[in-house]
């Protein structure tokens, strides 16, 4: 009877699995899939003919001598790969290698305990390696404690736990053969076989919630910032610059705008194509950034525009950090696969007054822009003063 609830055991991991793979078959279906998902999802295939074999082993479907030791060595690659996806989804992308080899060394030391087989070191071994494994993935999907989200760290937890109650099978036989008091065997075996069923559940519908999780906040990043060049969009540099709008109407030090717009850059897509001008965009933000503060902002308000928040500058130092910047792009040329390409860009100055809206002060800033370009572009020209600046 006990053989049998162990049969049957396997067979529902094999079955959990084989579900699992089914979903995954149709959610995020595309031909590009996260790494992290597409290390998980082939986790559970192998796992899945893992606990296959084993219960058609269980059944004497297939030979003992082949399913256990072959559904092993899937299981512990499966789990390894598993072990990795989770470093995969904090951004760890190095896993690969010594998890392999750690997978590796796994199979080789259940198979050298399969051949000996002596006082359960099969049972041993496989209940140690398994709970190493999940253990390894609880502390990947711990680290970054500080930023990781509600769920994260509870899946965390649930996985460490159940990681060491797994491993807790073959502890127990080394140090206590016979079972402890009301700690039998047969209670630690199904608790262990609890363990890996609850541990398929969590980590599959985890994983899928940390997926969907992580979607939701990229979307969410994407409304505020310029995919191309990584830096605020329109809205997300609005968004930052609102609370410098209101300390404007306070004393103290000013702060400064500063809004850029590239000469001729039409020239550029239609002589040298598209990725040409994607890359002399993010070359322009780079150069801005080498110019700029940490406590300084430089957004892509739309096409070829980008603005400058300085906070705490005055208009002669925002002047100076525009003409570094000024020069900067035209000593600078950006190199394409067709050829360098030499750009200028024209500037407009102004600072934050405390009648501002966000409408009058773009206005102001863009009238000395057009100053600039009208002026013979490549240069910068600063807002007329109001009669307080003056």
């Amino acid at each position: 009877m006990t053989n049998l609830d162990a049969t049957t055991m396997v067979l529902v991991l094999a079955l959990g699995n084989l579900a699992l793979c089914a979903v995954l078959t149709f959610y995020d279906h595309g031909p590009v899939r996260p790494p992290a998902l597409a290390a998980w999802a082939l986790s559970k295939q192998v796992q899945a003919g893992a606990w296959t074999l084993l219960a058609l082993g269980g059944f004497g479907v297939v030979p003992e001598p082949l399913a256990l030791p072959g559904g092993y060595a899937l299981l512990f690659a499966g789990v390894a790969v598993e072990a990795g996806a989770a470093w995969e989804t904090n951004g760890r992308e190095g896993w690969r290698r010594p998890m392999l080899l750690a997978a590796l060394l796994s199979i080789l030391t259940f198979f050298v305990c399969y051949l000996i087989d002596e006082q359960g070191l099969r049972s041993v071994a496989s209940s140690l390696l398994l709970g190493a494994f999940y253990l390894i993935g609880a502390i990947a999907l711990a680290s970054g404690w500080g930023k990781a989200s509600l769920l994260q760290r509870f899946l965390a937890l649930l996985t460490a736990v159940l990681a060491l109650v797994v491993a807790l099978r073959g502890l127990s036989v080394l140090v206590l053969p016979g079972g402890w008091r009301w700690l039998s065997s047969e209670l630690l075996r199904q608790l262990s076989s609890a363990a890996l069923y609850v541990l398929m559940l969590s980590n599959g519908f985890g994983m899928l919630l940390l997926g969907r999780e992580r979607a939701g906040r990229e979307l969410a990043r994407l409304e505020l910032v310029d995919p191309l060049t990584n830096v605020p969009n329109r809205r997300g540099f609005f968004n930052a610059l609102a609370p410098w709008m209101a300390l404007a109407r306070r004393p103290g030090l000013p702060t400064a705008l500063v809004v850029l717009d590239l000469d001729g850059f039409k020239r550029v897509n239609d002589s040298y194509g598209h990725p040409a001008g994607d890359a002399v965009l993010r070359n322009v933000v780079e150069l801005c950034r080498r110019q700029l503060r940490d406590s300084d902002l430089v957004g892509r308000l739309v096409g070829v525009e980008f603005a400058i928040l300085l906070p705490r500058t005055n208009l002669d130092e925002a002047l100076l950090v525009a003409e570094r910047i000024r020069a900067a792009i035209a000593s600078t040329p950006v190199k394409s696969e067709r050829a360098l390409i030499a750009m200028t860009a024209s500037f407009g100055v102004t600072i934050l007054r405390p009648e501002d809206s966000t409408v009058t002060l773009f206005q102001r800033a863009d009238d000395a822009l057009q100053a600039a370009k009208g002026a013979g572009r490549n240069r910068v020209s600063q807002a007329v003063a109001s009669p307080v600046e003056a």
